[in-house]
């Protein structure tokens, strides 16, 4: 599975939603992370039509988008919506 996580640094969200998918992907060491700045990586957004709330982070299989998450979420919010996959 790969996290496409669009953040930005002026984003309190992002800040916190960072933290707890820091935590869940230390348990899960066989997740990639494409982290994608939404300011300084306009070009590579746009691709993913992800609007203006952020955090956004997008869930792949197989280069398939199976799972989007926007705005801030917690360890267990995160935990709960993978394990639903």
């Amino acid at each position: 599975m790969k996290i496409i996580k669009i953040s930005a640094l002026w984003c309190p969200a992002c800040l916190i939603t960072n933290k707890a998918l820091d935590k869940y992907l230390n348990e899960n060491k066989d997740i990639e992370i494409v982290n994608l700045d939404y300011d300084f990586d306009e070009e590579e957004v746009k691709k993913y039509n992800v609007g203006t709330i952020l955090p956004v982070l997008i869930f792949e299989k197989d280069n398939k988008e199976v799972l989007r998450l926007i705005g801030e979420k917690n360890y267990d919010e995160i935990k709960k919506a993978v394990g639903e996959l």
